[in-house]
C-alpha cells in the first residue's frame, strides 16, 4: 500500500489524478490500472491498459444529486473516463445498458463487461448497535445516502401511514435509517417532526459493518424505494442475510432482486403501494437463500475481473 498525499480540494486531487496519477502507475510498471470509479485521465500518458469501473450514469440522469455546478465536472470526468479506458467494467447490465446509450460508439467496440458489486462479510459478525437503544423492539431498515433519487421520504410517509392506522405492523415498531448525510437531509428530518415520528425514525450514519450485520439478520425488513441505482450493494447485502426485501419495481432491482424481494409500483400512490408491499412482506416467513446460491460473491467477482483482464491483451 502506497501513502500518497493530496490536498483535500477538488481542484488539487483532479490534477493529480490527471498528471501524477499515469507518472506514479508508470513507475510502478503494473500489468495493468484499474480504477474503481471513474476519474479524469488521459490514455496516451500510461504505458499500461487502464479499466474504469462505472456504477452509474447519476451526472447524466440525476444532476440534482450533485448540484450545479458540480454536476457538468461529474459529466466531465465520467466522460474522459469512459472514453480513455481500454476496457470498462459496469457493476449491472442496467448500467452497461446505460454506457450503450450515452456512449454508443465506446459500447461497440465491445471491450466491456458487467461484474456484480460482491458482498462480503464473511470474516465479520454481528454486534449489537447499543447506541441505537433498540430494547428488542421490532424495526424496518433502509440503507442509503440522503439523497432524492433514494426516495427515503416516500419511506417516511409509508412507515407513518402504517403507524397512523395501526395496520398489520406492531405498535413499538421503529423505522432505522442508515446512511450518510446529503442534500436531502433536512428535508428528511423536517418531514420526521411534521409526522410526529421524532422518537421512532432513527438516523444515524456512523455504523460500522459489525453492527450492520446485526441489523440486517434482526430487522423486519429491508425497504430499497429507490427511483433509479447502478446496483444498490445495500439490496444485495440484504439478500445475503436473506432478510425480506421491499424495493421499487425498476429494472436494476428487477435485476438483483430477482424473485427474492417484494416490489412495489412508484406510479400513482406509491405511499400507498410501498405500504402494501411491506404489509405483505410482513405475512411471509423470513426466506432461506443457501449460500451456494448467492450470485454476489467476491470468488464470482475476482474470477470474472481475471477473464476480462486476460481479454485486454
Amino acid at each position: 500500500v502506497l501513502q500518497i498525499e493530496i490536498k483535500n480540494t477538488s481542484l488539487k486531487r483532479n490534477l493529480w489524478f490527471m498528471f501524477e496519477l499515469p507518472k506514479l502507475v508508470n513507475k510502478l510498471k503494473p500489468n495493468i490500472a484499474h480504477f474503481s470509479f471513474p476519474i479524469p485521465f488521459l490514455n496516451f500518458l500510461f504505458s499500461v491498459p487502464v479499466v474504469s469501473t462505472i456504477h452509474d450514469f447519476y451526472p447524466y440522469e440525476k444532476p440534482e444529486n450533485f448540484g450545479f455546478p458540480n454536476y457538468l465536472f461529474n459529466q466531465l470526468f465520467t466522460y474522459l473516463a469512459v472514453i480513455n479506458s481500454d476496457g470498462i467494467v459496469c457493476v449491472s447490465q442496467e448500467t452497461l445498458n446505460r454506457l450503450q446509450y450515452y456512449f454508443p460508439k465506446v459500447y461497440a467496440q465491445g471491450k466491456n463487461r458487467v461484474v456484480y458489486n460482491y458482498v462480503d462479510f464473511e470474516n465479520t459478525q454481528p454486534k449489537l448497535p447499543i447506541k441505537l437503544n433498540l430494547e428488542n423492539r421490532p424495526f424496518i431498515l433502509s440503507v442509503a445516502q440522503h439523497r432524492k433519487n433514494k426516495n427515503l421520504h416516500l419511506l417516511i410517509q409509508a412507515y407513518a401511514k402504517l403507524i397512523e392506522e395501526k395496520r398489520d405492523i406492531a405498535p413499538s415498531t421503529q423505522l432505522i435509517l442508515v446512511g450518510s448525510t446529503g442534500p436531502e437531509t433536512g428535508n428528511l428530518i423536517e418531514l420526521i417532526h411534521t409526522k410526529s415520528l421524532g422518537d421512532r425514525v432513527l438516523l444515524t450514519s456512523s455504523i460500522d459493518d459489525e453492527q450492520l450485520c446485526w441489523l440486517y439478520q434482526n430487522c423486519q425488513l429491508v425497504v430499497c424505494p429507490s427511483s433509479t441505482e447502478g446496483f444498490c450493494l445495500p439490496l444485495a447485502e440484504a439478500l445475503y442475510f436473506s432478510s425480506r426485501v421491499v424495493c421499487s419495481d425498476i429494472p436494476i432491482f428487477r435485476e438483483v432482486g430477482a424473485s427474492d424481494c417484494f416490489y412495489f409500483d412508484l406510479d400513482d400512490d406509491p405511499v400507498h403501494n410501498l405500504s402494501q408491499a411491506i404489509i405483505n412482506a410482513l405475512k411471509q416467513p423470513r426466506p432461506q437463500l443457501p449460500p451456494d446460491e448467492f450470485r454476489f460473491s467476491k470468488t464470482t467477482a475476482m474470477t470474472q475481473y481475471l477473464e476480462f483482464y486476460s481479454s485486454l491483451f
